[in-house]
């Protein structure tokens, strides 16, 4: 996390997993309120989506693990030095603890999706703890830091903690349009803030931050407020165009699976007679 790819990895991370998110759940209320009442079984082209998210999140936390634990100058799976009686790279083990509870999401969303003995509501519940865990470990990750890189890493927090609390609502709130796609912008806010953060305290070109001037903390607090504002312009847009391209393409006046799925053969047939009919 050290340098400017540190911090755009997992931003571009949680950029992809937000426009995911967003276009996942339109797709999911475009079924649900285009569908004749009494179907309620969804189309298995929803179940591929959670086994490709669970194992895409398996294997990037894995990744992560692994890189933060072996790179080069890495704690080596090493906790403590007993000769030297001392910790051995706190850092890179708070990253990679971060990275196991986002592969305990990834397992949970597969296990959910593939068994019906498991509560609904689960893969929600593990990645509202996913969250909550990166969002404490960050808030005991900034202490005694300077003022601006103590900040800036403090609005961080904002959109961890808020993206937790919005998964834990879905819990016990399913399929609420809005409270998912609040979620998927707090995924994008949290994407693109990593990659403030990097531009901030590593600067790719130009002079280096002061990082104890006040200024700069206003600065980067209005910054956030715009990042906020277009997370929440991308989620509408996504949004829109995945719901029209849909409707688009989409057959009408039939038995509507968002175009994933052809018409049963009886329903084709049933169309086919009622043409000769008329």
């Amino acid at each position: 996390m050290a340098n400017f790819g540190g911090h755009a990895i997992p931003g571009s991370f949680f950029l992809l997993f937000g426009f995911w998110h967003t276009v996942k759940h339109i797709l999911h209320q475009y079924w649900r309120t285009s569908q004749p009442k009494g179907r309620q079984l969804p189309p298995s082209f929803f179940r591929k989506m959670d086994y490709c998210e669970g194992g895409m999140q398996l294997f990037a936390s894995f990744v992560g693990i692994m890189v933060e634990q072996f790179v080069v100058d890495g704690p080596h799976a090493r906790l403590y030095d007993s000769e030297a009686k001392a910790w051995v790279k706190l850092m890179n083990w708070q990253h990679s603890t971060m990275y196991l509870f986002f592969g305990i999401s990834g397992i949970a969303l597969l296990v959910r999706t593939a068994s019906k003995r498991v509560p609904v509501g689960v893969d929600r519940l593990a990645l509202s703890l996913a969250l909550f865990v990166e969002g404490f470990l960050f808030y005991y990750h900034i202490h005694n830091r300077p003022p601006l890189d103590a900040h800036i890493h403090s609005l961080l927090l904002v959109a961890v903690f808020s993206g937790s609390a919005s998964k834990m609502l879905e819990v016990f709130m399913r399929n609420h349009i809005i409270l998912e796609l609040l979620g998927s912008g707090f995924f994008i806010l949290q994407g693109s803030w990593f990659y403030q953060i990097g531009f901030v305290l590593y600067p790719l070109s130009g002079p280096e931050w002061d990082l104890n001037a006040h200024n700069n903390i206003m600065f980067v607090t209005m910054c956030f407020c715009w990042h906020m504002a277009v997370a929440i312009i991308l989620v509408t847009g996504t949004s829109s165009v995945v719901w029209f391209t849909v409707k688009r393409f989409s057959p009408q006046g039939r038995d509507v699976e968002i175009g994933m799925r052809n018409t049963s053969s009886d329903s084709r047939k049933a169309l086919l007679e009622a043409s000769e009919e008329e």
